[in-house]
């Protein structure tokens, strides 16, 4: 069987379809996967802040437009990318293994930044969990593919650190000098990240077969749980939450979800651990415990 997968151009997203490829290619021999590449809104606009564009959506939209117009067979995406609510006609068919979730520092550890550092990064949820812990700290935005990004740190102007998520080196084989992983509790993951979503039409029933082939269950679980937390927040990219689900004891035990929302200046941080074995239930009983009871509706404006 010939499959279609749609991808963003650069080069972490072509290494993340590319592994689907390859996954497809050893637990389904004879089953090849042609790469379709589309732009984004996320990727033809570069200077935009994320949130002023819409937050989530904005590196994904055009891609599942192949899927569901019949240019592609199926959608790779990071799955940190995705919107909260699945458009109608998609399922996410696989999440494959996981890898780090967790954030980098890069161009200085984050013990040692001096007071009033500057740290570039583009996402509003990084840079209110680092000003609460780092009042003294100093922001700028950073757009671009990982190489951009990591070009900053070059040259008279350049940010004293920049926050990149850890996947993004290790898939791309990226070295930095100076890497600093940021514990989860210092910085809590954007949801689904290190983690890849395949989307398929839901009616594709020959496709949804195969890919289900590809997919991990546990990182399956964490991930459901993460989204059910992102859903019933109702909120994206585009604002400052949070969250990390893990299985302490494998597929057959129970999750542990951590999850948190601060305010947009990163001065009030509200945070909630839960254990449960229904991921979903327990990713909107967090979400909605921080919402009306931790004081995170009017965090977010609501």
């Amino acid at each position: 069987m010939h499959l279609r997968a749609a991808t963003r151009g650069s080069a972490l997203a072509r290494w993340q379809a590319d592994r689907i490829a390859n996954l497809v290619a050893a637990a389904l021999p004879g089953t090849t996967v042609e790469i379709v590449v589309v732009e984004t809104t996320g990727d033809l606009d570069r200077t935009t802040p994320l949130e002023q564009m819409g937050g989530q959506g904005v590196f994904v939209k055009e891609v599942q437009a192949a899927v569901l117009d019949g240019r592609a067979d199926l959608a790779v995406h990071s799955a940190k990318d995705l919107p909260a609510v699945t458009p109608d006609g998609l399922v996410l068919a696989a999440v494959p293994e996981r890898a780090d979730s967790r954030d980098a520092l890069v161009g200085c550890r984050f013990d040692d930044l001096a007071r009033g550092a500057t740290v570039a990064t583009g996402s509003i949820r990084r840079r209110t969990q680092l000003c609460h812990r780092r009042p003294d700290l100093t922001f700028e935005g950073l757009r671009g593919n990982i190489g951009t990004r990591l070009a900053t740190l070059d040259g008279s102007t350049a940010p004293d650190a920049i926050v990149v998520a850890v996947a993004a080196l290790d898939r791309l084989g990226l070295t930095p000098a100076v890497v600093d992983r940021l514990d989860p509790a210092v910085l809590l993951p954007q949801v689904g990240q290190g983690a890849l979503a395949v989307e398929c039409r839901a009616d594709d029933v020959p496709v949804l077969e195969l890919m289900a082939a590809v997919d991990d269950p546990m990182a399956h679980r964490t991930v459901a749980a993460e989204r059910a937390f992102l859903s019933e927040l109702g909120a994206g990219c585009d604002l400052p939450v949070a969250a990390l689900a893990v299985l302490p004891d494998g597929l057959d035990g129970g999750l542990h979800l951590t999850g948190s929302v601060s305010s947009m200046d990163g001065t009030v941080l509200v945070r909630e651990e839960r254990s449960g074995s229904d991921g979903p239930a327990l990713g909107r009983a967090v979400a909605r415990f921080l919402l009306d009871d931790q004081g995170g509706a009017a965090l977010l404006g609501r």
